[in-house]
């Protein structure tokens, strides 16, 4: 992934001034939505990826302890890079670093 230091546009949502305008469930489903394509193909599961579909699974039901579903997805972030970067998947990279950039 290539970092680029393009100024954000002046209306461009800002987590650090507001939270108004940033859609943090439309972002992380449209992340979830990339990741899931992988981790519940039986060819690119592995026992990491399913104990983070539980854990999901445990945030969503709204028995994850401490957890949320913020908190997961930030907490695995490197890893869903890496994946994406071993699929070469320009958008799920493109969104996660949206997510990264307005929600974390």
């Amino acid at each position: 992934m290539e970092a680029t230091s393009q100024p954000a546009p002046e209306n461009a949502p800002n987590r650090y001034v507001s939270f108004i305008d940033i859609d943090f469930e439309g972002n992380m489903a449209v992340v979830l939505g990339h990741l899931r394509r992988y981790i519940d193909d039986s060819a690119n599961s592995n026992a990491f990826w399913d104990r983070f579909k539980q854990r999901m699974e445990q945030v969503e039901q709204g028995s994850g302890g401490y957890s949320d579903k913020l908190l997961l997805m930030h907490s695995h972030v490197y890893y869903m890079v890496e994946l994406f970067e071993d699929h070469d998947d320009e958008a799920a990279l493109r969104d996660l670093k949206k997510l990264e950039e307005e929600c974390f």
